[in-house]
C-alpha cells in the first residue's frame, strides 16, 4: 500500500495536482477560461451600463452636446447657400470666391486634414454598416432564388400547367363558362 500512495503522491502530488498543472500546459483550462471571460463580460457590462446612467449634465455639457452637432449641417446648408448665392447674386459670389483664391495651400491641407478626421469615423462607421447589410443580404440570395422559381411556376401561360389529368368531370368543369350576373343583365339590357 505504501508503494502505490508514493506513486500517486508523486503523480498528483499532496498540495497541488501534477497531472493536472501538466496537461493545462498544453491545454487551456476550460473551467478558469469560464471565469475569466463571465470576469470580462461583467466589466464590459457595467461600463456599458455607466454610460447610460449618466450623471447629471449642466448646462454648459449640454452646451458643448450642441455645438458638436453643428458641423455636418452647418457644411451642408452652407454649400446649399452657396449654390443659392451664385444664382441670386452672382458679382457678390464672384466677389467672395476671388477671396477664398487668395487662401494659402497649407491652410487648404489642413481644413482638408480636419473634414477627414471629423466625417471620417461617421463614414467608417457608415461604410462597415453597409458591408454587413450587404452580407445579409448576399445570404438571403438562395432563399430568394429558390421564391423566383416557385413564382415562376405559378405563370399562366405555361402549357400543361393547370392538367386535369384523367379526371373527365373536372376536365369539363374547367372548360365550362360560368354564370355571371353582371354578364347576364348587360346580355339582358342589350335585347
Amino acid at each position: 500500500m505504501g508503494v502505490m500512495e508514493r506513486l500517486f503522491a508523486m503523480l498528483f502530488g499532496r498540495q497541488t495536482n501534477v497531472l493536472r498543472e501538466t496537461v493545462e500546459v498544453f491545454r487551456e483550462n476550460a473551467e478558469a477560461n469560464a471565469e475569466r471571460g463571465a470576469a470580462t463580460q461583467k466589466q464590459a457590462m457595467s461600463q456599458f451600463g455607466a454610460e447610460f446612467i449618466a450623471p447629471r449634465r449642466g448646462g454648459f455639457d449640454r452646451f458643448m452636446d450642441g455645438v458638436n452637432r453643428l458641423p455636418r449641417p452647418a457644411l451642408a446648408l452652407g454649400t446649399l447657400g452657396l449654390f443659392v448665392s451664385a444664382m441670386v447674386a452672382p458679382l457678390w459670389f464672384a466677389e467672395r470666391m476671388q477671396g477664398i483664391a487668395l487662401v494659402p495651400e497649407p491652410l487648404w491641407w489642413l481644413l482638408g486634414v480636419i473634414v477627414s478626421f471629423y466625417f471620417g469615423a461617421r463614414h467608417q462607421i457608415k461604410v462597415q454598416d453597409f458591408q454587413r447589410e450587404i452580407a445579409s443580404g448576399v445570404a438571403r440570395v438562395p432563399e430568394v432564388l429558390h421564391n423566383i422559381h416557385a413564382i415562376r411556376d405559378l405563370r399562366y401561360d405555361q402549357v400543361a400547367l393547370a392538367d386535369t389529368g384523367p379526371d373527365a368531370a373536372l376536365s369539363l368543369s374547367a372548360v365550362k363558362a360560368a354564370e355571371n350576373a353582371a354578364l347576364e343583365a348587360w346580355k339582358q339590357s342589350r335585347r
